[in-house]
This record gives C-alpha cells, structure tokens and sequence, in this order.
C-alpha cells in the first residue's frame, strides 16, 4: 500500500499507552501484526508479559515527568512516532453524584483525560517533524450518551470526544489525523470489575448487571478488544488517509448506557 503525502510511514512506528492488557494490548498484537513497531506504557512490572523485541515503559502517564521519559525512551529505540494510540483509562468510582469522594473525580480525569493531553503534547511535534501522524483517543460509549451512577467517567470521556475533536481541527493542515474510538462494553477483566462495583453498589447479583447491559445493545452482545484494535489499525493506516475528526463507536449498536435499576 503506498503512503500518501501527509500520511505517517507505513508500517508505522507506534506509541499504546496501557498496552499491556485489555484493549490496549489487543492493539499492539494487531499492530505487530502488520509490521509496525512498537512502544509500550503501563504502568511498572506490567510488562512482563508482552512480545520479545517491544519496548516498554513503566510508569503514570498522567505524570507530566513519565511522559516525558516515555516519549524519550521511545524515541530512543523507534527514531520518532507515526501513531499515538492513547488508550489508559480508569472505570472509576460508582454512585450517586451526591456520594462520590472528591479524590474518586480527580483521579479518573487525571488517568482519562490529563494522560491524553501530556501524550499529544509530546507527540504532535515529532509527527508535525514527520509530515503526518495519526492520533487515535480511546473514548467509550459513555462519551456519546449519559452514564447514570458513573458520573466522573462519563465527564472523563465526554471531554476525550471534545479534545479528539478540537485537535483534528488543531493539526489536520499538517497532516495529523485525530479520531476518537468510543468502545462500547468490552468483555474482559476490567468490565468485570465494573459490573462487580455496581452489583455491589445497587445491591444486586452480577449476572443481572451484566444482562442488563447486555439487553442494552442490538447484538445482545459484549464486543472483544480485537473488534476496537481493528479499528485502530485501519484509523492509523493509509486507507484512512482522509478519515480526521470522527467518533467512531464500536459497540455492537448501543440504545442506550445505564447502569442496572437501582432497588
């Protein structure tokens, strides 16, 4: 596939943040497995399990000193950047507005919407320094519709939409295409968790949150890391050249996002 003017390298050169499980290590097997190389961040001695021969730094990247190590280290091993495919997120903590800690709020937008910034921050230049790149911004369901009981998650992705918006705007002249993924339930460890903190919240059993968010997709089912790795790929890819500024779910077609009935 040849590689338009303003287009990253392909294959390209690859940043995943929490690349080391869940969707974001979906997007390093599937990015591997067209060439690219790649460079991980998660967070310390998570790493262990990933492929010989890709990087990986441990740390917080919504820790404006560990993004800079990571983009040095990756750099370091790779020359440059093409692809930022920011993916860290935390679920954060469930309940009624009116019950939620202080701290709960500030963490989940630090590690959801801060860690994006310091990425981009540090990204656009080397791409503008390439003549293109692609950022791609992992939002969720929850960042198109309302979220009750989930209120800091909801706001943490709703604000990735926007920043995914604003830089496509920002950095398509220089050719940097931004798109925002928006996954919907993704079966796995972390929705596990989630479905277990709200059971526990509302006093209920998990299988009757998991149907209840299973009933609120067309497909009644859970979508798998690898459906939102595929996307990212063709996001990242040349095929995509002119694909800039969207919000893409891929969520088996959602109705609508709520937590289970309260009790």
């Amino acid at each position: 596939m040849d590689t338009p003017a303003g287009s990253p390298v392909w294959p390209p050169r690859v940043v995943v943040t929490a690349g080391a499980s869940g969707i974001g290590r979906a997007m390093v097997d599937a990015f591997l497995e067209v060439g690219a190389r790649v460079h991980v961040a998660d967070l310390p001695g998570h790493g262990g399990d990933l492929p010989d021969g890709i990087g990986f730094t441990g740390g917080d990247v919504s820790d404006p000193d560990d993004v800079d190590r990571l983009f040095g280290e990756a750099v370091a091993v790779m020359g440059s950047v093409d692809v930022l495919c920011n993916n860290v997120g935390i679920a954060g903590p469930t309940g009624p507005v009116e019950d939620l800690e202080v701290a709960g709020w500030d963490e989940t937008m630090a590690v959801n919407v801060r860690s994006m910034f310091l990425c981009c921050r540090r990204a656009v230049p080397l791409m503008r320094a390439a003549g293109g790149g692609s950022v791609i911004n992992t939002s969720s369901t929850a960042g198109q519709v309302g979220y009750p009981l989930r209120s800091p998650y909801a706001a943490s992705k709703w604000a990735v939409v926007g920043l995914g918006a604003t830089l496509a705007m920002e950095l398509g002249e220089f050719g940097i295409r931004t798109n925002t993924l928006c996954p919907g339930s993704v079966g796995g460890d972390r929705m596990d968790r989630v479905i277990a903190a709200e059971a526990a919240a509302l006093g209920i059993g998990e299988e009757a949150v998991r149907g209840r968010y299973e009933d609120q997709v067309s497909m009644r089912t859970f979508v798998e890391g690898r459906d939102i790795a595929a996307m990212a790929v063709f996001l990242a890819s040349p095929a995509a050249r002119h694909v800039n500024g969207q919000v893409i779910a891929v969520d088996g077609g959602l109705e609508s996002l709520r937590t289970t009935f309260r009790t």
